[in-house]
């Protein structure tokens, strides 16, 4: 039988998809593991994630925690930084530190074949770190460059200016890191933190080609890993937002823009209607704010709209590297293009393509066993379950017009929003 070619396959919408929840085993002091196998991939990835104890640290030592979980591969007390390089290298594991606002730990990723053996090199790194001196100060030297480097791109500068405005210069998630914060990092600071603060509500995720008995055994070595129960949530300071900051830069050919507010969270009953009016703003390749300012008017490579959260705050931002002379005129077809979006019922063929783009996006997140953890963490930590992704995709089958009009009025009907602009 001839493919006629001329033809594009027929697109068809899952009615729903399933989603198998992980294994959940409980663990001594209150911690648990949760765990997805996957069959046929002798690959085994373990993540160990605890709440970040950051705010627990004054603003001008706030880079304590970062650079105390890259260091923990930088030597312990029985293997020096070399040896541990060359033996997680030898037994093809890989070994990274994860870090958000919220969370803080360690990711290992290995062959089962080698599972065994690497398990108790990487927990020592859980209470045997020894944060030699002479790597500290090499690490301040390469993190002094690269702020130096990153406030000179507008874009990232762009970036960091708006959370200062959003949350206030004096707030820990609007505070700016400079080369002064780098030099306040002192070796004590980092044992301090690593007894006293890391590893605190410690969750494991654990994904793997492993049986029943396999599980347990891993448990059983989990479970002598550190760990410290919480002291409490450390107290957010009040938010001061400002309205718009303007860098000028004489010598710059582009400038960045960032504009923005305040948004809602994943369990607000409006998050999936406004996650879609964000995509047809500025969520994909075929946005309004693509096709107007970047294939119409050409004074953009590049300008998104995406939804975003730090820690449990979360607020939406439109970003773009314009060319300097055009600066006022692209903020004025942002705001055009949101009033339009908030006030006009978009088509049936736009709506049916971004239904068609963001079911097939979703659906290609779950790809493979890595993938249904990294979705499962995604929103676990948000207080959900993966029943979150099936209300998701019965509403992307079933949403309206009149569901993105009515979320566009509610939440993008009282224009000017923060402003940032460097260049």
């Amino acid at each position: 039988m001839l493919l006629d070619r001329s033809t594009a396959p027929e697109f068809i919408i899952p009615a729903d998809f399933d989603l198998s929840s992980p294994q959940i085993l409980d663990l001594s002091g209150n911690r648990k593991l949760y765990f997805i196998p996957t069959p046929g991939l002798d690959v085994v990835k373990l993540e160990v994630l605890g709440k970040s104890r950051r705010l627990s640290l004054p603003l001008h030592k706030s880079l304590v925690s970062s650079f105390a979980l890259q260091m923990l591969t930088e030597g312990t007390i029985s293997q020096s930084e070399t040896e541990l390089s060359e033996f997680f290298d030898f037994h093809a594991t890989e070994v990274h530190p994860l870090l958000t606002y919220s969370h803080e730990g360690m990711s290992l990723l290995t062959t089962k074949k080698h599972f065994a053996e690497v398990l108790p090199v990487f927990a020592s790194l859980f209470d045997q770190a020894v944060f030699p001196q002479e790597s500290l100060e090499k690490r301040k030297s390469q993190r002094k460059l690269s702020i130096k480097f990153e406030r000179e791109k507008s874009a990232s500068r762009a970036s960091g200016l708006f959370r200062k405005i959003l949350f206030g210069e004096n707030h820990p998630y609007g505070h700016e890191i400079t080369e002064a914060h780098v030099d306040q990092v002192e070796r004590k600071d980092l044992i301090d933190y690593y007894r006293n603060e890391l590893w605190t509500d410690t969750e494991f995720f654990l994904c793997g080609n492993l049986n029943q008995e396999e599980v347990e055994e891993i448990t059983s070595s989990i479970e002598l890993l550190p760990f410290k129960i919480s002291k409490g949530e450390a107290e957010l300071p009040p938010t001061t937002t400002g309205t718009a900051i303007y860098e000028e830069r004489e010598d710059a050919v582009q400038s960045s823009i960032r504009i923005g507010n305040w948004s809602i969270a994943k369990d607000h009953p409006d998050f999936l209607a406004l996650s879609v009016f964000n995509t047809i703003l500025g969520g994909y390749f075929g946005s309004r704010l693509i096709k107007n300012i970047r294939e119409d008017k050409g004074h953009t490579y590049g300008i998104s709209s995406s939804l975003a959260e730090i820690g449990d705050i979360n607020y939406w931002v439109i970003g773009a590297d314009v060319q300097k002379s055009q600066t006022g005129i692209v903020i004025e077809e942002i705001y055009k293009e949101i009033q339009l979006l908030a006030t006009e019922p978009i088509s049936a063929d736009e709506l049916e393509v971004v239904r068609n783009y963001l079911i097939g996006q979703m659906l290609s997140r779950f790809s493979s066993s890595f993938d249904l953890m990294d979705r499962f963490r995604a929103v676990h930590h948000s207080g959900l379950d993966f029943e979150f992704y099936r209300k998701k995709l019965a509403f992307l089958r079933t949403f309206t017009a009149r569901d993105i009009l009515d979320v566009g009025k509610k939440y993008f009907s009282n224009p000017p929003y923060l402003e940032v602009v460097v260049g």
